[in-house]
């Protein structure tokens, strides 16, 4: 189905106030060549295309987008590029008119599709006589009733919450207390949300610092919903468990809506369109924060090696996205995927994921994929990036594929991906404060998901040396696959998913 054309506003620093057409899921209006023309060009060269990568381009195109970040000022009291903010249409406008203005050389389509959004402007829990330090709601929570404090006795659930009948009928018009355990947390809300209980307290007997977690998908089931670590949850299900009376109050003043949001697509128009190389960061950032680093590093070296790549030919199609809705949930990169008709999904050859490329406390980090347990392929690409860091004689440590960005949808339909990052919340251990520099007992980006992550959260120098990175696996395939495996149908989704916890930036298992 097609959507009407709407029209976005761009406004960075340097760049006047102007309207770009999306039309969504349509190609560009036709726009006049420039430069040379394409079969004059070389082709792709790995040393040249990294030769081209500057830290003062990429730097000034991130002074852009945190002036595009300050647009949702207005909405949110500080600069965000959050789904469904004025800050993140800018950005996908800002993104368009950057591919755009490189002629002929890209085919650029834009993808919209319905999004969950979820804002919590307020929240408390009381378990007994203690506020619990580690309580958090969990992402795409709803309120408590009429936005206001329930009171209640806390009733402890059987087993992990994971069947309806787990859940006495004394939850009723109650606070459940439930296990974290093999089920997802929205499963165990929805379930209390079926016997009538006013709001759940999720525990983790494994983290004593409570759970980023995530209801997923929401149901009308859904109640308000939190996560607290194990010293917080000990003493409680010890008294709990001796048939000891525990009241509670959980207060949650949030919203989670639905809104359009878009995926931005920029294929070259030359190169053996049915061997696509695909690579991806997404566009959005936390409501709280303008997410320079992330993703805006992610964003903004793709922009980049894609603007440098106009002067080369390729030989196979080169495939950039910028995903919306990453935070909410992989929203943007799923969608893509999952729209894809069978043919259109065997034409992508492999999949590369770029998030975060400049924390300050950074580490050189590899996704840890293997053939084992991910599609044909995989490991070649993880090889890849491995050999570049040794010719480098730079130090390395691999990251497991779990689940925490956009290369799960993807490898989820059988597409080999994989990808590199600089670390997130994170703490840095004393050996890799001795590979990489930096402060161990820190978080790789101690700005994660706040409003700091601003100009000064991005390490210039790790920056330029992961954009490389990128302009090599670019133009390593784009050049040739003769190396790399060819697509297979033997990859069975459950092998993955057993060892996949988490889904974006939350876990929701």
């Amino acid at each position: 189905m097609r959507a009407s054309i709407s029209s976005l506003s761009v406004i960075a620093a340097g760049v006047s106030a102007i309207q770009i057409p999306l039309l969504s899921s349509e190609k560009q209006a036709p726009v006049e060549v420039s430069g040379d023309y394409h079969g004059e060009k070389p082709l792709v060269n790995s040393s040249a295309l990294q030769d081209l990568i500057s830290g003062d381009r990429l730097f000034a195109r991130a002074k852009k987008l945190y002036e595009i970040a300050k647009l949702g000022e207005e909405e949110y009291n500080h600069p965000t590029r959050v789904i469904g903010s004025a800050g993140h249409e800018g950005t996908i406008s800002y993104i368009y008119k950057t591919i755009l203005e490189l002629g002929h050389y890209y085919d650029i389509s834009n993808q919209s599709f319905p999004a969950v959004s979820g804002n919590i402007f307020e929240s408390r829990l009381v378990l007994g006589n203690e506020v619990p330090k580690s309580a958090a709601p969990f992402g795409l929570t709803p309120a408590t009733k009429n936005k206001q404090p329930v009171h209640g006795t806390l009733i402890l659930v059987d087993n992990e919450g994971c069947e309806l009948g787990d859940f006495p009928d004394s939850v009723k018009d109650n606070i459940a207390f439930v296990k974290r355990g093999t089920c997802p947390f929205g499963t165990k809300s929805e379930h209390a949300g079926q016997k009538g209980a006013a709001a759940v307290v999720v525990y983790d007997p494994s983290s004593k610092d409570g759970i980023g977690g995530t209801l997923g998908t929401p149901s009308p089931n859904h109640v308000a919903t939190f996560g607290v670590g194990w010293d917080d949850a000990e003493s409680v299900l010890n008294k709990l468990k001796k048939k000891e009376y525990v009241d509670a109050i959980a207060y949650i003043d949030a919203e989670v809506k639905q809104i359009a949001t878009t995926n931005i697509i920029a294929q070259t128009n030359f190169g053996d369109p049915d061997n696509c190389v695909m690579l991806g960061a997404h566009s959005d950032s936390v409501a709280e924060g303008p997410g320079i680093n992330d993703d805006g590093s992610g964003s903004i070296s793709l922009l980049e090696v894609a603007s440098q790549l106009t002067k080369f030919n390729v030989s196979n199609c080169v495939r950039f996205a910028w995903w919306a809705g990453e935070e909410e949930g992989l929203l943007g990169s799923d969608y893509y995927v999952a729209s894809l008709p069978k043919e259109e999904n065997k034409k992508i050859r492999l999949f590369m994921d770029y998030d975060m490329m400049a924390s300050p406390n950074f580490a050189y980090q590899i996704y840890n994929a293997t053939n084992k347990a991910n599609p044909n392929g995989s490991e070649e690409l993880r090889d890849l990036y491995i050999d570049w860091y040794k010719e480098q004689g730079l130090n390395f440590t691999f990251i497991p594929f779990d689940g925490r960005s956009d290369y799960d949808g993807f490898i989820r339909h059988g597409i080999p991906g994989g990808g590199i990052a600089t670390g997130a919340e994170g703490v840095k251990t004393k050996k890799e404060a001795e590979q990489f520099g930096g402060k161990a007992g820190d978080w790789y980006d101690p700005c994660y998901h706040q409003l700091c992550d601003d100009l000064s959260n991005v390490n210039v120098t790790a920056w330029v040396v992961n954009t490389k990175l990128i302009a090599h696996s670019v133009a390593t395939y784009a050049r040739s696959l003769e190396n790399f495996p060819e697509r297979t149908e033997s990859f069975a989704v459950a092998n993955y998913a057993d060892d996949v916890s988490y889904h974006g930036s939350k876990l929701f298992v």
